[in-house]
């Protein structure tokens, strides 16, 4: 029979930083040391991720290139207070959000870009394209309308794959008020679709 330290010996240590993950913290350390290469190559790392992200939280298009580029000359200002602490991804994205909330703050009620809501893939046929957008469309209508808030932790969850306690950091509350905005979206959601896509929640 082992004996307890030999059991705790045979566990598994919990998993390190990705190699995705040090590769972005050493970009990040360069950054600090004012490397414009490793800056330009987060930026374009991040670009689409972002502008993904802020165009639904913050239903403004025509916004979105210029809160990316106010994200980046913050990670290019501050890459020397970054401490590892949470994943470079988690850090980016919650300076994003602190600049999406500061839009939202300064704007009248948000308009939202139809045309950059239905693009469909081009690699699908007419009518899987056809379908594309119609679930698109309707997902989208339906998460315009969420509050901002409802909208970023439901984006983040779905479309970037965080966990509530990313979340949490990045929009700056407690995991606890993460899951209750997650409820609340989720069951507005499947009031706002009608059930269409109740399997999606």
């Amino acid at each position: 029979m082992l004996d307890k330290q030999q059991a705790w010996r045979d566990e598994p240590s919990p998993p390190g930083p990705s190699a995705v993950e040090l590769a972005e913290r050493r970009l990040v350390r360069e950054i600090a040391e004012r490397s414009l290469p490793a800056f330009d190559a987060l930026y374009r790392g991040y670009h689409a991720r972002l502008a993904r992200f802020l165009d639904r939280v913050t239903l403004r298009t025509g916004v979105v290139d210029e809160l990316i580029n106010d994200t980046m000359l913050v990670v290019w200002n501050r890459a020397a207070t970054y401490n590892g602490q949470c994943k470079v991804s988690t850090w980016v994205f919650a300076i994003a959000y602190r600049k999406a909330l500061k839009a939202l703050k300064g704007a009248d009620e948000p308009i939202a870009d139809e045309g950059a809501h239905t693009r469909a893939s081009d690699e699908a046929g007419p009518e899987a394209q056809r379908g594309q957008r119609e679930l698109r469309t309707a997902l989208l209508r339906a998460l315009d309308g969420l509050p901002a808030d409802q909208r970023a932790v439901v984006d983040l969850t779905y479309f970037h794959g965080a966990d509530y306690r990313e979340i949490a950091q990045i929009v700056d509350c407690p995991v606890a008020t993460v899951k209750t905005r997650m409820f609340h979206a989720r069951r507005r959601l499947r009031v706002l679709l009608s059930g269409s896509l109740e399997d999606w929640l």
